[in-house]
């Protein structure tokens, strides 16, 4: 299987370059993987396509201000630093540029000395651990020094940083927003599980590997960058509650899936636990948790692209991508969404 075959042409002005002011006012496209039907209508009306006992499952991560803009000490050159994973409380994997000025040893201060860097050790993919010295707590010098590590295809700061968080964001560590939650307000939730719908919440931390795009042609040879989860015992219960009632599963954009899938037994059946994971889906994985996914529109040859045309069909998957820009859908983190049921 090549990535080439999961190439489509994408006009630019269909990326989506800001929120909507209204979260579920986004169209919503219901694309059913048996047959290929499709439909189009608005994201508030995922309401109708949900039965009382099925199961939404969130991913809660939340995303922190990562992006940092410093100067390195003795030659003043500015510095940008974006923070991946943490390591230890003061040490984090980054992703910094220009990498040939931050070797082993360099000092970076940012906000004129508040929080200061030294660049540890050159690591896989030319990332840096750097240790962090500072006074006080690092998340609120983080907030206020940070800023939202938004897609490359964004071409411009973000006026409400809150707006690239879902309204159930909890738990910090993303590098990126789990976009397709970004859809949901809590009045829309709220009257979901007055329907009868649980909500099962887990977490993975986004990482900045979802944008890195698949650079060997046969994609079997990609290797799947790491990701954090934790799925609590109250997750698991209701998600395996919902199986044996034979409600289904719904799967609130990739993270979730891969979340579910990387701890599911062979029946479908989700236990507590938190790990990190590389789990790669495309077509021909056999899925084992989940019945149905709300997702965004992806980037042509990526992984994300991949993983829903393995749940309904690279032909259904490519010919409802086609549909979406022929009706000038919008695309990407802040475009619209997608219901393969």
């Amino acid at each position: 299987m090549k990535t080439s075959d999961f190439y489509y042409d994408l006009p630019e002005e269909l990326i989506a370059q800001d929120p909507l002011a209204d979260r579920s006012s986004s169209r919503l496209m219901i694309l059913d993987r048996k047959t290929g039907d499709i439909q189009h209508k608005i994201f508030k009306d995922i309401i109708d396509e949900l039965n009382p006992q099925d199961c939404l499952v969130i991913n809660d991560t939340k995303v922190i201000p990562a992006r940092l803009h410093g100067v390195k000490e003795g030659t003043g050159a500015h510095i940008e630093v974006l923070l991946l994973k943490r390591k230890s409380d003061s040490v984090w994997e980054t992703l910094v540029k220009p990498g040939k000025k931050a070797r082993p040893g360099a000092r970076i201060s940012f906000g004129d000395g508040l929080l200061v860097g030294e660049v540890m050790e050159v690591v896989e993919e030319g990332n840096r651990l750097i240790r962090f010295e500072y006074e006080g707590i690092f998340e609120e010098i983080l907030d206020r020094l940070g800023e939202m590590p938004l897609p490359p295809y964004i071409s411009h700061k973000l006026q409400d940083k809150n707006r690239y968080q879902t309204v159930y964001a909890k738990h910090e560590g993303s590098a990126a927003a789990p976009t397709a939650g970004l859809h949901f307000t809590e009045e829309l939730l709220d009257a979901i599980q007055k329907k009868g719908v649980r909500i099962a919440r887990v977490t993975l931390h986004v990482g900045l590997g979802t944008f890195r795009p698949v650079k060997v042609e046969d994609v079997a040879n990609h290797h799947m960058h790491s990701e954090f989860y934790m799925i609590s015992q109250e997750a698991a219960d209701i998600i395996n509650e919902t199986k044996r009632q034979g409600g289904r599963v719904i799967s609130v954009g990739t993270t979730s899936t891969r979340t579910l899938e990387s701890v599911a037994d062979d029946r479908g059946f989700i236990r507590e636990a938190s790990g990190w994971t590389e789990i790669f889906i495309y077509p021909g994985y056999q899925f084992k948790c989940i019945d149905a996914l709300i997702t965004n529109f992806h980037l042509p040859e990526s992984t994300l692209l991949m993983l829903v045309s393995a749940l309904a069909g690279k032909e259904y998957i490519l010919n409802a991508y086609e549909t979406a820009v022929k009706e000038r859908y919008r695309f990407f983190s802040f475009g619209d969404a997608m219901f393969i049921k």
